[in-house]
């Protein structure tokens, strides 16, 4: 009798549920021609992973496996990147361990060589994963850090690893390379990205200034219309701008400025209130650090609730909000740059989807752009999570179901051939490569998706008084809008 246990060793390969191999030129390895998703998910026999008919899936590593030295995998499985490896066509996997002291009582911590406290038990740990995609060997890459929950890939092939913390002398954004594992750059915090509760970040290969999330759990997560400026929840979004902007590791050590992103002539303006679609014009204000969070209330940026993932990609920066919205279900944020700050012009931002229903997105937290252009995101809600993806026209369909539990799935990344779908089920710690009929790499349809306009069905009705008022008080149409909701009287 095969139980739970034995299949995961065997490193199951199933086609989302159905127990048949599909041939290359089958008319079942065909995607429709962008339609929205593979269509429906197939219950998967082993008991894991749904995925849509034409789809395999492997797992690749777990909590019950050993690294190659033989120490055992640390838990907590989070945000992850996929690079290039250096021999046989392989993939390198840098993968987040969000890992804190009291975890250690019955999950493994990340023990390295030179860790940055030998006290925090997170971390980073590499998975090599060969041509047929299975693991070929895993190892440390960076350790002594805490609670490491997203990151981002560099454009030199490195991870940027968070910690979504902020305690004595935990806070940072550490640099991990997995061609030099657990080396002094991979315990050295870039003190300059910021002292705050880091989510994720992501760099524009163009311009070298990275984009990073805030995830701040101080204040209160109420109802959208029972806000209270001050005792409410609020985190930012900030930029790093490098005075090294070489693509070398080590390069974001030597210093730059920090600014967090503000609604221009809207003074802590409350992202809750704008709408589908909605565009607002952003200034940036430089903040102090070492008390970033403080600074940036203090001096007026824009709020959200909770910041998540983020990814840059097509020349825009997307990012969500895993509580954000009037439905506290999720939004997903568009933020395109004009180029350089020292060449003027303005940034602007979007909201590109605020989810109405669960069933649409509910709480979205990991994020990527796919090689041809979709937005895919992890879910982390209460009931049972997916992937969802958004298409450009603005429709959202499921690409695969978490069967194990009701774990989050994490570190959503692709392979660099785009051929090879990799994501974590976090606990117990699960690491998963997907493969199948997708569409192949197409720069141009990210670039596509980075310039598609939003469209939402609930988008309001704004009426003459209601644009007359927005006119007077300096808001846009759907702000006065959310105020007529509150009621706020229009004067």
């Amino acid at each position: 009798m095969q139980t739970r246990r034995t299949f995961l060793h065997r490193g199951a390969v199933t086609t989302g549920g159905a127990a048949l191999a599909l041939a290359p030129g089958s008319a079942l390895a065909k995607p429709p021609a962008r339609a929205a998703g593979y269509g429906p998910l197939v219950d998967d026999p082993g008991g894991l992973l749904d995925l849509p008919r034409g789809f395999r899936y492997r797992l690749i590593q777990s909590v019950e496996d050993r690294l190659s030295n033989g120490a055992p995998v640390p838990g907590d499985f989070d945000g992850m990147v996929a690079v290039a490896g250096r021999q046989n066509n392989s993939v390198v996997l840098v993968r987040n361990h969000e890992l804190r002291p009291p975890d250690t009582a019955t999950k493994a911590p990340v023990v390295g060589s030179k860790p940055f406290d030998p006290a925090a038990p997170g971390g980073t740990t590499a998975v090599e994963v060969g041509p047929n995609r299975k693991a070929a060997r895993s190892y440390v890459t960076s350790s002594g850090t805490l609670n490491n929950c997203a990151g981002g890939g560099t454009p030199w092939g490195t991870w940027l690893t968070c910690e979504e913390d902020r305690t004595t002398g935990h806070g940072y954004v550490f640099e991990a390379d997995p061609n030099h594992p657990d080396n002094e750059l991979s315990r050295t915090p870039i003190r300059d990205m910021g002292y705050f509760s880091h989510e994720a970040v992501d760099i524009d290969p163009r311009t070298g200034i990275a984009y990073l999330t805030e995830d701040d759990f101080r204040g209160s997560q109420v109802d959208f219309d029972k806000e209270v400026p001050g005792t409410t929840r609020s985190s930012f979004l900030f930029r790093y701008l490098p005075k090294n902007r070489a693509k070398r590791p080590g390069a974001l050590q030597d210093g730059g400025r920090l600014q967090a992103m503000a609604i221009q002539a809207r003074p802590q303006y409350n992202m809750d209130l704008g709408r589908t679609g909605e565009r607002f014009q952003v200034v940036w204000v430089d903040v102090n650090p070492q008390e970033p969070h403080d600074d940036a209330l203090a001096k007026g940026a824009a709020r959200f609730q909770r910041l998540e993932g983020c990814h840059f990609v097509g020349g825009a920066l997307w990012f969500d909000d895993t509580s954000g919205g009037e439905k506290r279900y999720g939004q997903v944020f568009r933020l395109t740059p004009s180029g350089d700050p020292a060449g003027g012009g303005v940034d602007t931002l979007e909201l590109f989807l605020e989810s109405e229903s669960r069933e649409q997105i509910d709480a979205p937290d990991n994020l990527v752009i796919t090689p041809w252009g979709d937005v895919w995101l992890a879910e982390d809600g209460d009931d049972g999570n997916r992937i969802v993806g958004i298409t450009p026209g603005g429709k959202t369909y499921t690409f695969a179901n978490n069967r194990l539990n009701d774990s989050e799935f994490a570190g959503p990344t692709f392979s660099p051939s785009g051929r090879t779908f990799f994501v974590n089920i976090q606990d117990p710690g699960h690491t998963f490569a997907v493969w199948g009929p997708f569409p192949r790499r197409n720069a141009g349809g990210q670039r596509a998706m980075a310039a598609a306009p939003p469209r939402h069905r609930w988008k309001p009705r704004v009426s003459a008084e209601l644009r007359e008022y927005a006119a007077k008080t300096d808001m846009s149409p759907y702000e006065a809008a959310a105020h007529q909701r509150l009621g706020v009287a229009l004067a």
